[in-house]
């Protein structure tokens, strides 16, 4: 189960990377051409748009599972060991509860502008709106396996908070 998730993870990462390399290329050839030419792509805004909030929804989903979110660490590993487990808890138990908020409202939306397009690609408006939804089952999944580990697993809080990359050998060293 874990190769499974590192390599959905692995495929949400390069999604993040293609997202930013075709926004990076249309913005950059659009300046170009309304430079040199005087006219540009109307279509590439609208596609770098939406490669730019698949960037950031996804890159949340990201930052969730490896605990770069924003937590106070400090605080959390200062408390009594009972208090940073409250604190934490009541943290996920809020995450949860705000991406119940994020899905249900994406959902709304998405079916509220289900016949709605965009005037130059012609794409479904939808498809800004459904990420949300997205972004908001995958955080929330990860905030309950969270809540899981600290309460089945008994992992201590210092140990969810390090959960990083294989690579970020920094995450362990500072907690120490």
């Amino acid at each position: 189960m874990k190769r499974f998730l590192d390599a959905l993870f692995r495929g949400v990462e390069t999604l993040i990377t293609v997202f930013l390399a075709v926004m990076i290329l249309l913005v950059f050839m659009n300046v170009v051409l309304r430079y040199l030419f005087g006219k540009g792509f109307v279509w590439s805004e609208e596609i770098a748009r939406l490669c730019f909030i698949y960037l950031v929804y996804l890159g949340a989903i990201g930052a969730m599972r490896d605990n770069r979110h924003l937590l106070i660490e400090s605080v959390l590993l200062r408390v009594p060991p009972l208090v940073g487990k409250i604190v934490y808890a009541a943290v996920q138990v809020c995450i949860i509860w705000l991406m119940y908020i994020l899905t249900a409202g994406s959902l709304a939306l998405s079916a509220q502008n289900l016949h709605d397009r965009w005037v130059a690609t012609q794409f479904p408006t939808y498809l800004v709106f459904g990420i949300g939804a997205v972004t908001g089952v995958a955080i929330g999944i990860i905030a309950l396996a969270n809540l899981y580990r600290l309460f089945v697993l008994k992992m201590s809080v210092a140990s969810l908070i390090s959960i990083r990359d294989e690579g970020d050998d920094d995450a362990v060293t500072s907690l120490e």
